[in-house]
């Protein structure tokens, strides 16, 4: 079957579906919302119950990525990610998600060569370039003290 480039453009409008841009962007923006004032909650809760802020900060993190991998184990958060979208990647419940889910998919691998080795396939380059900015970013830093 052959096709002029308009044709097979003509074709490809004709069965690719429309994009639902706008309520998906809308619907991301607010689980990822709703996600983060929840933790906001959490951190203004222990503040409050008289936690010094940095504390509060550190054992916020730890419940919301302690929260995540729990709803991922259980098959909850795969369900609202399905729902928002991007809008449960930026989260640190997003981070917990992407380390819990290989684990859990490839543990009747085995213990060592499914779930230990596929657990940071998919948050293990964020990792690493997330650590590799931030020494470039220091190094800039220190450089523009320097100077």
């Amino acid at each position: 079957m052959k096709m002029t480039n308009k044709e097979y453009s003509a074709y490809v409008k004709k069965v690719t579906p429309n994009s639902k841009f706008v309520p998906n962007m809308l619907k991301a923006f607010l689980v990822g919302g709703v996600i983060c004032c929840i933790g906001q909650g959490i951190l203004d809760g222990m503040t409050a119950a008289g936690l010094p802020k940095e504390d509060a900060a550190t054992a916020t993190s730890i419940l919301l990525v302690l929260t995540g991998a729990l709803l991922t184990g259980i098959g909850i958060y795969d369900d609202i990610a399905k729902f928002a979208g991007a809008g449960t990647l930026v989260p640190i419940t997003g981070f917990a998600n992407s380390v819990v889910s290989p684990a859990l998919e490839f543990k009747t691998e085995g213990y060592i060569t499914g779930t230990a080795a596929k657990m940071f396939i998919i948050s293990g380059p964020v990792i690493v370039f997330g650590i590799a900015a931030s020494i470039v970013y220091g190094i800039i830093l220190v450089l523009f003290h320097l100077f």
